[in-house]
């Protein structure tokens, strides 16, 4: 694994790793837990990898893996509404290269990496734990989907650290999720600031730190709005009512 690229071996992975793979034209990556024995388990919305419940599908769906219609024997279908998955190794990176996410990596290597969702400044707990609570999820879910807030890099993130954010209202651990927000942050953010740089360098240069720091302050391993919380606490506060994520609805459109 080199300086700045993840990429690894299948050889090297370690049961309680969390791995990812990027998708067409690095749209996107999608996320999960090995756990040995050349299994993943992932969260996804209703089988698929990603989803929004809007036209926004259309363009991640279509960046996706072409699904086969002959399904896998290894792999467990998604039921409604449950969307954490095991998949097999080979279903889950789908054509695509094995990444490892890192955790606990220095402020300046994580600058260095100027796509989110690859590395976090937090600290992941011991292995057998992170296994321990992808099967408990395996089997008791994780919530609805939600492509900002609770996505397959929150889950794999909540897996490797047993962190949560406090305020629903606020963006989820995603570091994808960052960038996504990070990126037109720092272009609105720096806007003002032509009045003093008029360099189109200058401007650049600025859009650029406004995005680094943007993305340094949402990083899990930063923030002060989570706590710790066992895997089986989250699963009652899930099936109580007591913690929740609402999947984005479709709005219904008038007949004419």
């Amino acid at each position: 694994m080199g300086l700045l690229s993840n990429r690894i071996h299948k050889e090297s992975l370690k049961p309680g790793d969390h791995i990812y793979s990027w998708r067409t034209a690095y749209i996107y990556a999608h996320h999960g837990i090995y756990i040995g024995d050349d299994k993943v388990i992932h969260f996804t919305r209703r089988g698929q990898e990603v989803g929004t419940g809007t036209v926004i599908d259309l363009l991640l769906v279509s960046s996706g893996p072409a699904r086969s219609l002959t399904p896998c024997p290894n792999c467990t279908s998604a039921e409604e509404g449950q969307g954490v998955i095991l998949s097999c190794l080979n279903c889950f990176l789908a054509g695509g290269v094995l990444y490892r996410f890192e955790y606990a990596v220095s402020p300046a290597l994580f600058l260095a990496k100027a796509r989110g969702g690859t590395c976090t400044l937090a600290v992941s707990d011991p292995n057998d734990v992170v296994v321990h609570r992808a099967k408990y999820l395996l089997e008791n879910g994780f919530g609805c989907y939600n492509i900002f807030k609770n996505n397959c890099e929150d889950f794999t993130i909540y897996c490797k650290t047993g962190l949560l954010v406090l305020d629903q209202g606020s963006m989820g651990q995603s570091g994808q999720a960052a960038s996504i927000i990070g990126g037109p942050l720092a272009a609105v953010l720096s806007t003002p600031l032509r009045l003093v740089t008029t360099n189109v360098y200058g401007m650049a240069a600025t859009a650029v730190t406004v995005y680094c720091a943007s993305r340094y302050a949402a990083d899990i391993g930063m923030r002060r709005d989570v706590v710790k919380v066992s895997v089986e606490d989250l699963t009652m506060r899930l099936a109580t009512g007591l913690l929740q994520v609402v999947e984005p609805q479709i709005l219904p459109t008038c007949a004419h």
